[in-house]
């Protein structure tokens, strides 16, 4: 498998180990030791893992969607793993006249404008489907690297970033396409967020012909199974409450849970103890109720959250 060096570093170390595997030596190697059977893990950019995973070198990986996106990558997203959000977005000077790409389209009838970005595919298929570009031009536009050019529309022009992207206008570009998390870095370095391209988040990723392999399934499905339960977990709290028998009815009624709530009876004659999983969302819109029909509520929060009977449909194209 292989995990994301830079932004997403800690937060998928911390992640893995929610899921109960553990990682060792990870800030002196780039392939550190992890404690599951038959699972060997490297730290790679986060830029180069789609490719590698399409390409068989991995069997999974954890990357950003939008990097998955940029490369077009032939892999299947397993999973959402709902940390790692960014906004991909446009954004420009904050003492420039651009508000949107339509302005940046207007301004390419005067003279030639260009946007550094690194997400060179999904920043030509975004401008090349806005409506108020296709209106003016019929070809994409130019994009410009050190190793290549694709000619196209010389009006309008993508130019390749190697990073602090931040910094290239005015002088080197008009605009960029970047992402960001808070709009914070974007701000202290002048410039203002004008449209979003698209939203991105850390996914779990498969190499198509692994999940073919039925050795090399078993193992997938098992640290989906474990993955999967660490998003569940965090979305959600676990509860435990007595209730007198006579609200026993009416409690069960508003309480979620994954196939019913556990009920056992108390020493005490006519009370009962009830625990239950339910969206953290949930536990504050049910507060008052509770407050109402039970006594003792225990609020935990759960590690992890197997729903094992959805984990065999993975392997299926």
């Amino acid at each position: 498998m292989a995990i994301p060096k830079g932004s997403l570093e800690e937060d998928t170390f911390s992640f893995i180990r929610q899921s109960g595997i553990n990682i060792y030596g990870a800030s002196r190697s780039y392939r550190p030791k992890v404690d599951y059977p038959d699972l060997s893990v490297k730290i790679l950019r986060p830029q180069e893992i789609p490719v590698l995973v399409q390409e068989g070198t991995y069997d999974l990986g954890i990357a950003g969607r939008d990097w998955v996106r940029e490369n077009r990558a032939d892999v299947r997203e397993l999973l959402d793993l709902d940390y790692g959000k960014v906004r991909l977005v446009l954004a420009a000077p904050v003492n420039s006249e651009i508000s949107s790409l339509d302005d940046l389209v207007n301004l390419s009838m005067e003279r030639p404008v260009s946007i550094s970005t690194e997400y060179l595919n999904l920043a030509s298929e975004w401008v090349s489907s806005r409506p108020s570009y296709k209106e003016v031009y019929d070809r994409p536009p130019t994009v410009i690297t050190p190793w290549y050019r694709v000619e196209g529309n010389e009006r309008f022009r993508l130019i390749l970033s190697f990073g602090a992207t931040e910094a290239k206008p005015p002088e080197d570009a008009d605009a960029i396409i970047d992402n960001t998390a808070t709009g914070t870095t974007l701000a202290q370095n002048g410039l203002r967020v004008v449209e979003e391209v698209c939203e991105s988040s850390a996914v779990l990723i498969a190499n198509k012909d692994s999940l073919r392999d039925e050795d090399k399934l078993e193992r997938i499905k098992d640290i989906y199974a474990l993955f999967r339960g660490v998003v569940y977990a965090r979305r959600r709290v676990h509860i435990f409450l007595n209730v007198r028998e006579d609200n026993l009815e009416e409690l069960i009624s508003i309480l979620p849970a994954l196939k019913g709530p556990t009920i056992s009876k108390l020493s005490e004659e006519g009370w009962f103890a009830v625990n239950t999983v339910l969206e953290r969302g949930k536990l504050l819109e049910l507060l008052p109720r509770l407050r109402r029909l039970a006594q003792g509520l225990v609020v935990t929060d759960p590690r992890q959250v197997l729903l094992l009977e959805d984990v065999e449909g993975i392997g299926e194209s």
